[in-house]
């Protein structure tokens, strides 16, 4: 497992949206932008499916994923592996955040899982020759 440096979560923290990225079984690829993240340990990144269709296929078919998000010139590359929480006190707390969340902005929101992501390498995403160095 690689670990994020208090300054990565920082930044994961700060950003509004990280892009994740899933792929087929057969390799076609799929990004989208997920808002409703959050940090378990150093580890570990949780995200919330409320809209998750094609992502979420993927991810039962190949839970490899990489999940990016930076800010300026300063940016991560988490990549690992996910499971899928529907049911037990996790995903419970997880249901409970977004529905306030929704509330909050007026709008409903419903967590339909939580995707927990363990954390095996980190790349740097910021330009220059550093780009795409390995981190953790």
């Amino acid at each position: 497992m690689a670990k994020m440096t208090e300054r990565m979560q920082e930044l994961f923290k700060k950003v509004p949206a990280a892009v994740l990225a899933t792929a087929t079984c057969e390799g076609a690829p799929n990004a989208v932008p997920v808002g409703a993240k959050k940090i378990i340990d150093d580890e570990t990144v949780l995200i919330s499916d409320q809209f998750l269709n094609k992502t979420l296929a993927n991810l039962k078919d190949n839970p490899k994923v990489a999940v990016s998000f930076w800010e300026g010139h300063e940016g991560y590359q988490l990549k690992g592996s996910v499971t899928i929480e529907t049911s037990g006190q996790r995903y419970e707390e997880t249901a409970k955040w977004i529905e306030e969340l929704g509330n909050q902005i007026g709008a409903p929101l419903k967590s339909k899982g939580a995707v927990i992501l363990k954390i095996d390498e980190i790349y740097a995403l910021a330009p220059g020759p550093g780009a795409g160095k390995k981190l953790a």
